[in-house]
């Protein structure tokens, strides 16, 4: 485990892990949210519960899916920025570059994948009406090979500036 905090900056792993955060994340979410939905619905049903606890359950009902969604959000560009800060710490030699771009190719080819596994989950007929009040979720997961893509190519030209930054003595 030392190894792996010792060893971390920014790459196309981190990429990679990133996507598989925020897929995993926006599963997570949808899933939340329907049973959210549901626990709200099996309140508001029972007879045996106050009226101001049901309409506790309501209102939280209500703003899970919008701070959870914001929470999406801040989480995405949290790891970005995290990703570039790391990079930072990478010098590379522009030699690299092409193999790094190929890389890149295979890592948003990967993302494309993931992409799919969520918008499969959301377009099930029971998911359809809670990812739709995930809006960022919805949108981030739906244009994940693009994301993914326009970090790598902020990470590519990070990690390469900095390698020429260094080199000007």
């Amino acid at each position: 485990m030392r190894k792996v905090r010792r060893n971390k900056k920014g790459s196309l792993q981190d990429i990679i892990l990133i996507g598989a955060i925020l897929l995993f994340f926006g599963v997570i979410l949808l899933i939340g949210s329907k049973v959210t939905g549901e626990w709200n619905d099996a309140i508001q049903a029972r007879s045996d519960i106050p009226a101001r606890a049901k309409t506790a359950t309501a209102t939280l009902s209500g703003h899970y899916g919008g701070a959870m969604d914001y929470g999406f959000l801040l989480l995405a560009i949290g790891l970005g920025i995290a990703t570039l800060i790391l990079a930072a710490l990478v010098r590379i030699h522009p030699v690299f570059i092409p193999l790094f771009f190929i890389g890149l190719v295979f890592v948003v080819f990967l993302s494309a994948v993931m992409s799919n596994v969520y918008q499969e989950m959301a377009g099930n007929t029971e998911l359809t009406a809670y990812a739709d009040e995930l809006i960022f979720t919805s949108y981030i997961l739906e244009y994940l090979p693009l994301v993914v893509g326009i970090f790598g190519i902020l990470l590519m030209m990070v990690m390469y500036k900095l390698w020429s930054v260094g080199n000007e003595s």
